[in-house]
């Protein structure tokens, strides 16, 4: 088994390294910035016929969601043409590509959890790349009727894991400052890249349906709860923090502005994913995100990385 991952540089690259690990029968292939620049479609191209993956996980991305808004271009030929390059090779050799997209893609308007089928409507560069990534892939599996060809596109939110993200950025002040403030109305899920890619690769060794799922813990927070939950378990475990989890101050988005704007909700169903795991033979319950949230920050602790 020929398995490809792409951004092994990134979060979710670098959980898939672990992950696939447990795999020494699969040959695979790791691909970061310096191995190939995925807005050079024509190296991407070159590398899929040559190296022939059965399994394409692309956890690569224009993430700087502001930085976006400047370079427009550059975001979607790695957000967009790239994954529809990926897509359409799959499609035409039978092979399986699971595709990683946002929360970005919705305008975070009401409070209920979005559904996978409800209109996109992007804010932003990012979230209109983003979104037009997640056609690319649809279309190029349209009218294919290789059985073996598929995809599965996971939306997710908050992504934390080995690297740079919100719950380090947290923890790294709160040794320094003595208050804080978060904002408290912009709702959603944090995301366990170690969780979501563990998850990835059962899904994509079963003949699974095509499709966009919602691929998130269970539950849901907000940038100051989970600020909140993060201090209040570095502390437990040990830490030694000048912040205290009182000092936390929570503010309305408005007072933290950004070049780029966020979706204010970004809660997402993922009943459908849990059904097709479920159908699939595969543990199909999700973990609430406060539990994973907690055992990375004390793993965080124990390994003196706070």
């Amino acid at each position: 088994m020929k398995i490809l991952v792409t951004g092994k540089d990134g979060q979710l690259g670098k959980a898939f390294q672990t992950e696939l690990g447990k795999f020494p029968q699969a040959e695979i292939r790791y691909l970061g910035r310096h191995d190939c620049d995925l807005a050079d479609l024509d190296t991407l191209e070159s590398i899929l016929e040559v190296f022939a993956p059965r399994i394409i996980l692309n956890a690569a991305a224009y993430t700087a969601v502001d930085r976006a808004e400047q370079e427009e271009e550059l975001a979607f030929a790695i957000n967009a043409d790239a994954p529809a390059l990926m897509a359409r090779y799959c499609a035409n050799h039978g092979a399986s590509f699971l595709h990683y997209s946002t929360d970005y893609v919705f305008d975070g308007s009401g409070s209920d959890f979005y559904l996978e089928d409800h209109p996109v409507n992007p804010l932003g560069i990012y979230g209109k790349s983003k979104a037009a990534g997640e056609s690319g892939v649809t279309e190029a599996f349209l009218g294919v009727t290789n059985p073996h060809a598929r995809y599965a596109i996971f939306r997710t939110s908050w992504v934390y894991g080995e690297g740079a993200n919100f719950i380090r950025t947290i923890l790294r002040l709160a040794k320094d400052r003595n208050e804080l403030k978060v904002i408290v109305d912009q709702f959603g899920v944090p995301t366990s890249a170690q969780w979501l890619a563990a998850l990835s690769i059962q899904f994509a060794l079963q003949d699974f349906p095509s499709g966009i799922y919602h691929a998130v813990p269970q539950g849901e927070t907000t940038w100051y709860g989970l600020a909140c939950a993060v201090v209040q378990q570095a502390q437990l475990s040990g830490v030694n923090l000048l912040l205290e989890r009182d000092h936390i101050r929570a503010i309305p988005a408005t007072e933290y502005p950004l070049p780029a704007p966020r979706p204010m909700n970004s809660r997402m169903s993922t009943q459908k994913l849990q059904k097709a795991l479920d159908n699939l033979g595969l543990v199909s319950k999700f973990p609430q995100w406060d539990e994973l949230v907690r055992a990375y920050v004390s793993e965080l602790a124990k390994n003196q990385l706070i």
